[in-house]
């Protein structure tokens, strides 16, 4: 059986995303979740996916969905972010369905000075519902870790309350993934903090299921954003394990593995790494550095490989009257990092199983 057995294709919402993320924990699948700031790069993740029959993640950071509306409208009181990721949805909405495969639309960290953007998109939500009978977004992410934990479960609850009724996933973080990503900077946060305690992760399930079941947690097991080598970084998958274990025995042996865990700051990890987390719950790792870098290196190589084509808009090696169009011409070189992106789409699907799922 297939994941298409199971839900439909496009953009997912209320408890198909549920069943996606059951099927990928008990095949011991992981969905990567790829970051995107413009068309261009959704749609090579989309065309990645299809190629591979997979479903995929599609997400939009709070800088990334102001680029999508454009850098040059103001972002004072999070307005562009919040077009930004609306835009970005009703375009991922609009074509994913064509691309035949399974989508999870979802907005990434959100730590509290960034809840106006949250606010915004989950108004959108409202208003896409009372017209669809389903949420815009499929899924979004707050990102408490840096407070207490009584804050961070307490803010979650208020909205989730407010989410499940829409058929929307929360994603919450407990524990703080380390290193600087998208204008969050942890590289100073203590050690210790890098690793969540199977207690905080109890708590947290104990609040958020009296709900709903559709939320997942990021728990901290020496996470790092950014690129790093592997073994500059001390990751610790097999904690997530002890997760899993501690909220087993508290359930009263009912149900094997009853969380449904997230993998941030996966750059540089190790395939060993990787296999145990998604041995132990993990159904969602974010994949940003590494596709960013990706869908450079296709116009990096396109614009040195062509330079003498890209000097002027007449006149190349081929005759100083030769024009250059096709050369310059965005739909060429843009499309010489989608090409890329879509090879590196397509690896991190492959080091999590995520292949042939359709």
């Amino acid at each position: 059986m297939g994941v298409l057995d199971i839900v439909p294709a496009g953009v997912l919402t209320g408890d198909n995303v549920r069943k996606l993320f059951e099927y990928a924990k008990e095949h011991q699948v992981c969905i990567p979740a790829i970051n995107v700031t413009s068309s261009s790069v959704a749609n090579a993740v989309l065309e990645a996916a299809r190629d591979i029959k997979a479903p995929i993640i599609i997400q939009v950071s709070q800088g990334g969905a102001a680029f999508f509306a454009g850098k040059g409208l103001p972002n004072d009181k999070q307005q562009a972010s919040i077009a930004g990721a609306i835009a970005a949805a009703h375009h991922v909405r609009t074509v994913a369905k064509e691309y035949g495969v399974p989508v999870v639309l979802h907005s990434d960290h959100c730590a509290k000075k960034l809840l106006p953007w949250f606010d915004g998109m989950l108004k959108a939500d409202e208003e896409y519902f009372a017209q669809h009978k389903e949420p815009l977004f499929s899924s979004h992410m707050l990102d408490l870790s840096e407070e207490s934990k009584e804050e961070n479960i307490a803010t979650c609850v208020q909205y989730f309350k407010r989410m499940a009724p829409l058929g929307l996933w929360l994603e919450m973080e407990i524990g703080i993934t380390g290193g600087e990503e998208d204008g969050v900077d942890n590289t100073g946060v203590d050690n210790s903090r890098l690793y969540t305690q199977p207690e905080d992760i109890w708590d947290v399930y104990t609040a958020l299921s009296k709900i709903s079941p559709n939320f997942s947690i990021a728990a901290a097991f020496g996470n790092v954003h950014g690129v790093y080598k592997p073994g500059n970084v001390r990751l610790h998958p097999e904690l997530l394990n002890k997760h899993q274990l501690y909220a087993e025995e508290k359930l009263g042996q009912k149900q094997k593995k009853p969380l449904f865990l997230v993998f941030h700051g996966g750059s540089g990890s190790t395939k060993e790494e990787i296999k145990t987390a998604v041995q132990n719950g993990v159904v969602k790792m974010n994949v940003d550095t590494d596709t960013q870098w990706a869908y450079l290196c296709g116009i990096r190589d396109f614009i040195q490989n062509k330079s003498g084509y890209l000097q002027t808009q007449v006149g190349n090696p081929e005759g100083a009257d030769k024009p250059n169009k096709k050369y310059y011409d965005p739909r060429v070189w843009v499309r010489e990092g989608e090409k890329t992106l879509v090879e590196r789409v397509k690896e991190a699907c492959a080091d999590l199983g995520n292949t042939n799922r359709l």
